[in-house]
């Protein structure tokens, strides 16, 4: 005769956990959905009906339609900064993540004080960005012949080492653990096939690492766009050439705008443009990569 099983006590306390949960996800969920509200999802509303109004404060507006946008549009310190932003956002994406690729792959090759290394290269990633761009403007200026704030180009250059210098003991962790995620067999399989270091590096190595990718673009992306202390501290948008900024990102431009008498209007307008372009970047990104996600 066969003995009736006794059920598992942890999976029918598991079962009972879970169902209990599905029963009343909406009392765990209800306080951080109102918190999403009250911090992202009404301002967000309010900032959309305010670009569409001239005001100065929020309970006094007037109807200006679409006007704001075409304001936005025709300013040309606006054209200037979204061009200038575009470009620090891409040269500093490609540098970062390949940057940060190259010191993962590094530090999990087995040696000694990788653990020293990689708390080393995360530190900055812990410094506030306002004090984080004062420190750089003090050490770049005494270094270049001539200030950030006088020669567009040292300005640029500025912007990029403080993004990279910041920005990739962040995503060196992601890959590091991306990395680490790889299948031994598949190396190993690779190792006997006499694949050499970049066929393995190439073939095996980065398809598995796709996901780490997804995410350290996404982020490096989306944080150049949005950048905005390091980018006031350094240059704060100098030199200027007939009233335009040549240094002046998105971000700064918008605050710029917001700050001008009779202007916030435009300046929301701009805001809602600029989520949206992040946005639309933001999702295009995470298409295409995570397309190459689905074919390994």
């Amino acid at each position: 005769m066969k003995k009736n099983k006794r059920p598992d006590a942890a999976a029918i306390t598991s079962s009972l956990i879970r169902k209990s949960i599905q029963r009343r996800f909406a009392i765990f969920l209800l306080p951080t959905f109102v918190c999403f509200c009250i911090g992202f999802l009404w301002p967000f509303i309010q900032g959309i009906y305010l670009s569409l109004h001239s005001f100065t404060t929020t309970s006094d507006t007037a109807w200006a339609g679409f006007d704001n946008y075409v304001k936005a549009f025709n300013d040309a310190g606006f054209r200037q900064a979204f061009f200038y932003t575009a470009l620090v956002a891409v040269v500093s994406l490609v540098l970062i993540n390949v940057l940060a690729f190259f010191v993962a792959f590094a530090l999990t090759r087995s040696i000694r004080g990788s653990n020293l290394f990689r708390g080393v290269f995360f530190v900055p990633n812990l410094i506030g960005g306002i004090v984080l761009g004062y420190i750089w403007k003090t050490i770049i200026d005494s270094v270049l012949p001539v200030s950030m704030s006088i020669q567009a180009n040292y300005g640029f250059w500025g912007l990029i080492v403080v993004l990279c210098w910041q920005q990739v003991g962040y995503m060196m962790i992601i890959y590091i653990a991306g990395l680490q995620a790889v299948p031994e067999d598949m190396l190993e399989a690779a190792r006997i096939d006499g694949a050499n270091g970049p066929r393995t590096l190439w073939h095996i190595i980065l398809p598995n690492v796709m996901p780490s990718i997804t995410i350290c673009t996404f982020l490096s992306l989306t944080n150049g766009f949005k950048l905005y202390d390091q980018n006031m501290v350094l240059t704060n948008g100098a030199p200027v050439r007939r009233g335009i900024g040549q240094t002046e990102m998105l971000a700064l431009n918008i605050a710029k705008t917001f700050s001008t008498a009779n202007q916030r209007g435009v300046a929301q307008a701009k805001a809602v443009l600029f989520f949206i372009l992040v946005t639309a970047l933001a999702l295009i990104q995470l298409r295409a990569t995570r397309r190459k996600e689905v074919q390994q």
